[in-house]
């Protein structure tokens, strides 16, 4: 697999309580992954959850790999998730979302952004892209629901690529029981008064991508 980093979290201690929620979300920097796992930490406080994140950054701002575990639970020990135990991943780019793939469950839901972003490796030549195909193939082998999506493409279509994390939080949050208006009232908070309706309008947009599927 083309290399970005190697971000190997190490092992987490065990949840005091069994009631929890276990996310792991995965792009590139610059992609505003460390923006929407902070949102989804908030969601998960405001729906009543202990909640905890860390992220694990590779060359984050020249476009390396980039992690964020987030858990909900009663009450949260750790942060860090263990491969094989996640509930919901997160995937903002596509090889990313592959090389996440190894902590997921057989029960879990992951949502794709299908968008590329070739690593340095892959442009330099020394390693070569996985085709969309065998992307697709590998993630469906790991986990029952898999949601293909164009989050990048509707992002352009709405007037700006920046919102694509919101795109993808308004898709991911279609596959969570908390209110619509919690998502859209920490999100907007989020953002600069003068870019409110774009952000509202990504937000709506991503979930018709998931409801009209």
């Amino acid at each position: 697999m083309p290399n970005r980093s190697d971000p190997s979290p190490g092992a987490n201690e065990e949840e005091q309580d069994m009631k929890k929620i276990d996310f792991l979300v995965a792009g590139v920097g610059g992609q505003g992954t460390i923006l929407a796992s902070d949102i989804l930490a908030e969601v998960g406080m405001r729906a009543g959850y202990d909640a905890k994140k860390s992220d694990v950054l590779g060359l984050a701002v020249r476009g390396g790999s980039v992690l964020s575990h987030v858990r909900w639970g009663t009450k949260v020990a750790s942060p860090v998730n263990r491969k094989g135990r996640i509930d919901y991943l997160l995937g903002f780019e596509p090889l990313e979302a592959l090389r996440g793939a190894e902590f997921l469950q057989p029960q879990s839901s992951a949502l794709v952004n299908m968008q590329p972003i070739p690593p340095v490796s892959v442009s330099s030549g020394d390693d070569v892209y996985p085709t969309r195909e065998k992307l697709e193939q590998i993630l469906e082998a790991a986990t029952e629901k898999v949601y293909f999506v164009e989050a990048t493409r509707e992002a352009v279509r709405l007037g700006s690529s920046k919102v694509m994390n919101v795109v993808m939080l308004g898709a991911f949050s279609t596959l969570l029981e908390v209110p619509i208006e919690v998502w859209e009232e920490l999100i907007l908070s989020r953002v600069p008064s003068k870019h409110v309706q774009l952000n509202r309008a990504a937000f709506i947009a991503g979930r018709e991508l998931i409801q009209g599927a």
